[in-house]
C-alpha cells in the first residue's frame, strides 16, 4: 500500500506551514488569567492571509473558484494549524462549505461558496444540540411553510464563533423524522446568541431560534448531508487533536533535553523516555486512524464497517490520546508547565476542549460494539 500524500496535498501542507509559521499561541491573553473570552473576535489578519494563500478555498470546487481538494487535505492543514493553536473556524467553515456543494442547492452553492473562498463570508455549525449529549439533529425542529420555506424552532448551544460567522449550518428534524440542514443567517428575526465561552477561553454561542423563516433553497434536505457533515466536523477534530499533541510533545523533547538534574539532561532518565516513548506511540495510533477515516470519507471506499466504524476509531484514539499527551507534558515540566507566562497552560486548555468536543473514547466504543453487532466481520 502507498501512504505518500499527493504533490498537491504536500503543496497543501507547505503553504499551510509557511502562513502558520508567523502565528504566535501566546498572542491572546492567558485563557487561564481572563474571566471572559479572550478575544471579541477569531484571528481575522490569520484568516486573510490563508484567503491569501487560497486555503480557504482549498476544498472548494474550482467551478466555485477553489482548488477541488479532498477531506485529507484539509486534515493536513487543520494539523498544522492546531500546532500553533491558530484561532480561526477554518475546521467550521469548510466542512461546511464541503457540504454545500455537494448537497446544496446549485443557485445558493455559486452565491456562497465564492465569497467563503475569499474569506468574505465565514461559515460555522451547531453541532451539539441542547445538551452537548444528544443527537444535534433532534434539539431543532423544522416545519415546512405553505409557501415553500421552513419555520425552525430549537437551541443549539456551543456554537463555536457564532457571533462572527455569517451563516450557520443548524441540524434540524422534521415532523417525520428526517434530518435536514439550513444555513441560517446570523442576523435574522428570531435568532438570539447568548454567550458562551469555551474551556481554551474562546466565544462560543447558544443559538436559540424562535420561529426562524428560512427559504426553501437554504434548507439541505439531501439524504445523509448531515452524517456527511458531521463526520467531517470529527474527523477534522481528531486531526486538531493529532497537530496538538505533536506540537506538545515536541515542546516536551525541547524542554527534557535542556532541563538538567544531578547533573544530566532529564531527557536521558529511563522514567522520562519511557513516558515520552508512549506518548510517541499514541500519536502515531491517532495518525494512523486519522487517516484511515479521513481516506474513507475522501474515497467512498468501502469496508467491513460503514465509514462512521472508523471514525469511531478515530475518536477513541483522539479523545484520549491528546490528553494523555498533556498530562504527560504537564507532569515532564514540573512546575513550569504551570506558568501562564509559558504557552504549555495553553495546549492544555484547548486539548481538553477537543476532548470535550469529540466526546468520551467510552462512548465511541459502545458505537462502535453496536456497528460489530450489525455487521459482523466474515
Amino acid at each position: 500500500m502507498d501512504f505518500t500524500f499527493t504533490e498537491e496535498q504536500q503543496a497543501a501542507v507547505e503553504a499551510a506551514r509557511a502562513v502558520f509559521s508567523e502565528v504566535k499561541p501566546d498572542a491572546v491573553p492567558s485563557p487561564a488569567l481572563t474571566q471572559g473570552a479572550v478575544a471579541e473576535e477569531f484571528d481575522r489578519p490569520l484568516w486573510a492571509k490563508l484567503a491569501e494563500s487560497d486555503l480557504l478555498s482549498l476544498v472548494i470546487d474550482a467551478r466555485y473558484g477553489g482548488a477541488g481538494l479532498d477531506p485529507i487535505a484539509l486534515c493536513l492543514v487543520l494539523r498544522e494549524s492546531a500546532k500553533v493553536l491558530a484561532r480561526v473556524p477554518l475546521l467550521e467553515s469548510s466542512a461546511v462549505a464541503m457540504a454545500v456543494q455537494r448537497y446544496g442547492d446549485a443557485e445558493l452553492a455559486h452565491e456562497l461558496l465564492p465569497a467563503a473562498g475569499r474569506g468574505e463570508l465565514v461559515f460555522t455549525v451547531g453541532a451539539n444540540g441542547r445538551t452537548g449529549h444528544d443527537p444535534a439533529e433532534l434539539a431543532v425542529t423544522a416545519r415546512p411553510e405553505s409557501g415553500g420555506g421552513w419555520v425552525l424552532d430549537g437551541v443549539q448551544t456551543g456554537v463555536p464563533w457564532a457571533q462572527n460567522a455569517d451563516r450557520i449550518a443548524v441540524p434540524a428534524h422534521t415532523g417525520e423524522g428526517r434530518s435536514v440542514l439550513a444555513l441560517v443567517p446570523r442576523v435574522h428575526d428570531g435568532i438570539t446568541l447568548a454567550e458562551q465561552i469555551s474551556t481554551s477561553g474562546e466565544r462560543f454561542a447558544e443559538v436559540r431560534l424562535d420561529s426562524v423563516h428560512i427559504e426553501a433553497r437554504a434548507v439541505i434536505m439531501a439524504e445523509g448531508a448531515w452524517e456527511r457533515l458531521r463526520e467531517l466536523l470529527a474527523t477534522g477534530t481528531c486531526a486538531l487533536a493529532l497537530g496538538l499533541g505533536e506540537g506538545v510533545l515536541a515542546m516536551t523533547s525541547q524542554y527534557t533535553g535542556k532541563r538538567e538534574q544531578f547533573g544530566f539532561p532529564i531527557a536521558t532518565f529511563q522514567a522520562v523516555a519511557v513516558q515520552t516513548a508512549d506518548r510517541y506511540i499514541d500519536l502515531r495510533a491517532m495518525e494512523a486512524t486519522l487517516w484511515q477515516a479521513a481516506w474513507r470519507i475522501s474515497t467512498g471506499a468501502g469496508g467491513a464497517l460503514p465509514v462512521s466504524g472508523d471514525v469511531a476509531v478515530a475518536k477513541i484514539w483522539a479523545s484520549d490520546g491528546v490528553r494523555r499527551v498533556v498530562q504527560t507534558a504537564q507532569h515532564l515540566h514540573g512546575g513550569f508547565g504551570a506558568d501562564t507566562d509559558y504557552p504549555l497552560h495553553r495546549y492544555h486548555a484547548w486539548a481538553k476542549q477537543l476532548e470535550l468536543s469529540l466526546g468520551p473514547a467510552a462512548a465511541h466504543e459502545e458505537a462502535l460494539g453496536d456497528l460489530l453487532a450489525a455487521h459482523p466481520l466474515g
